[in-house]
């Protein structure tokens, strides 16, 4: 659905029109990367005293989030079409997903993050989310109140785990645990059954959050060949999923495989099964001759955490999870779920 996002923004005293809201188009995106990479390149030196040789360690986030969900991506655009601002927002089913939102340093602390919030939320509503939530970062009580003044609250922390690979450790791990599972690549289905999975799919998301739907992320990790979705079968069911991203135009580090989404369905929560699916994705790691998995783990999901940890993946950072709206019976401490809010 679209929203009617197409004006101008007012500066806090209400005055003359300064900024533009608009919806991203395709010739900005290398725009929107540059402005995005430009104010987190400048806020990272502020916090660090150095500023990183690479932002976000090479991932990217913005053409292939502006192709899976153009309507929910906008910038801020001053009067001579210098774009000074961005906000990328994604649909999980009835879960809505903020970030990364970005103004250039010059132009913050001119309500521009929220004019740009502001569109965010539109988006939200006009696709009926249910629950909306941001990763942010927890030593910045600017971003933190930001966010608060939109209804997000602070809820938990999110650790960015990674774990270096060893050819041996590999070789061992990936012995099924138990007879009856194995695990297939989504982009080895042939097209008539790429259907059925994902209906099934969508149940293993719709049991953790009501209306919880990866789709899109499945298909556009297929589609642009960023990745692949790794199934876990057990007989002819399908009991979990994990998305993978690779190295390259994804939101893989360089060198890294990433783990955008990782869920066991809730009748299935053995850890050996989530062990199942990590030992899948460290494997296509390893084929592809990368030298690292970067998973993002909520501590709130206990059991997932302490799995991760016990197969030897090390915190690198730390982010805070935020939430607006229906909140009640999301998350469970035992539910084998790894998910990216960023």
């Amino acid at each position: 659905m679209r929203a009617t996002v197409d004006r101008p923004g007012l500066d806090s005293q209400g005055r003359t029109p300064l900024i533009k809201i608009r919806r991203v188009r395709k010739g900005d995106l290398a725009k929107v990367r540059d402005v995005i990479e430009q104010a987190f390149g400048d806020f990272f030196e502020r916090q660090m005293g150095t500023r990183p040789r690479q932002v976000f360690g090479g991932s990217q986030y913005v053409h292939h989030r502006w192709l899976m969900e153009p309507w929910g991506c906008f910038v801020a655009e001053e009067g001579d079409g210098k774009i000074v601002g961005a906000a990328l927002a994604v649909i999980w089913g009835t879960v809505g997903l903020v970030g990364p939102v970005a103004v250039l340093t010059n132009y913050q602390n001119q309500d521009i993050g929220q004019q740009l919030l502001t569109a965010c939320q539109g988006f939200f509503e006009e696709n009926k989310a249910t629950l909306e939530g941001v990763s942010t970062y927890p030593n910045s009580p600017k971003h933190i109140m930001l966010y608060q003044k939109f209804g997000y609250r602070p809820k938990g922390l999110v650790l960015l785990a990674g774990k270096p690979l060893d050819r041996r450790e590999i070789v061992q791990a990936t012995r099924p645990p138990k007879p009856g599972l194995a695990v297939r690549r989504y982009s080895s289905l042939e097209e008539a059954k790429k259907k059925a999975v994902m209906q099934r799919v969508r149940r293993i998301t719709n049991s953790i959050w009501r209306g919880m739907d990866l789709s899109k992320e499945v298909e556009i990790v297929d589609g642009l060949a960023l990745g692949d979705t790794l199934l876990l079968e057990k007989g002819r069911d399908v009991i979990g999923f994990a998305i993978v991203h690779m190295p390259g135009v994804s939101e893989a580090p360089h060198g890294s495989a990433y783990i955008k989404f990782l869920a066991v369905e809730g009748s299935h929560r053995k850890p050996e099964h989530l062990h199942a699916l990590l030992a899948a994705v460290e494997d296509m790691a390893h084929a592809a001759q990368l030298q690292r998995v970067v998973a993002p783990i909520y501590t709130y999901y206990w059991t997932a955490y302490q799995t991760l940890l016990e197969r030897g993946y090390h915190p690198d950072f730390t982010m805070v999870r935020m939430k607006r709206g229906k909140q009640e019976d999301y998350e469970h401490p035992d539910d084998l779920v790894l998910d990216d809010w960023r």
